[in-house]
């Protein structure tokens, strides 16, 4: 089956208005020659202080070349939930996607497989796209229990979503021990764990709805790696940190999905 794939940007707490908007600009003018439809999708996530900047910037260009995402929601509407942003406040600046369940708000905050779910229920319910996380620990790798581990965070994650929504969702494999470490994990194992992850959607939602999911690899993805990465048969793009924060670096990995 045929999956366009997505390299997104996830920029994480660096860049204050005016950088988010040199970022974005930057980006656009780099691929603004490219034939759209040879583009993988291109998904941009500033901080929330920097969603309205960049949210302009991209409409300006006025061609869908580039879409926006949110770090982070939370599952109420409204209420009394000081710090928290609601999904009907991301909607305000045209995002399409969300990222949930990163490692980051796992273990620095907290977040467990119950609230990712809620997220994940109320993201697909107001028509966004949730990006949903999920990884192992170092720890985890050398005990053997990678697999189950992930297979497990999938299962929570999607409890109680209807097969045709699990169909729409974007996951992200992102092994926790390669994040912002500059390792890597090899490109055949990680497409060996992604095929388990299909695998698990097969089971939660049926063959054909699984088959339809793009599964991510993030982990110190760079423009050397993204080549060798997007060869393997189930890695349909790759969610990006640091190399996202510099328009060189991350057009370099843009093209090499191509």
């Amino acid at each position: 089956m045929s999956r366009r794939p997505i390299i997104a940007g996830n920029w994480k707490m660096h860049n204050n208005r005016k950088a988010s908007a040199e970022l974005v600009c930057g980006i656009k003018e780099a691929i603004e020659g490219i034939d759209k439809d040879a583009l993988p999708e291109v998904v941009v996530a500033p901080v929330f202080t920097s969603l309205d900047v960049v949210s302009q910037n991209i409409c300006n260009c006025g061609c869908g070349r580039i879409q926006l995402a949110a770090q982070n929601c939370y599952f109420e509407e409204k209420g009394a939930f000081t710090g928290e942003v609601s999904i009907d406040m991301i909607k305000d600046f045209d995002a399409k996607f969300i990222i949930i369940g990163h490692s980051e708000r796992r273990q620095i905050f907290g977040e467990s497989d119950e609230m990712i779910n809620k997220k994940a229920k109320a993201i697909i319910a107001s028509g966004l796209t949730p990006i949903i996380c999920c990884g192992e620990t170092l720890e985890q790798r050398e005990l053997g229990v990678t697999d189950s581990h992930i297979a497990s965070q999938i299962v929570k994650a999607l409890e109680g979503v209807a097969p045709a929504d699990v169909a729409n969702v974007v996951i992200a494999y992102e092994p926790i021990w390669a994040i912002g470490t500059g390792k890597t994990c090899d490109s055949a194992e990680a497409n060996r764990v992604i095929k388990g992850i299909r695998t698990t959607l097969s089971q939660i939602a049926g063959k054909e709805n699984a088959d339809k999911v793009r599964i991510l690899y993030g982990g110190s993805v760079k423009p050397e790696t993204i080549k060798e990465q997007m060869a393997q048969s189930d890695i349909d793009g790759a969610l990006v940190g640091g190399a996202s924060l510099k328009v060189d670096s991350f057009v370099e990995i843009i093209k090499g999905a191509m």
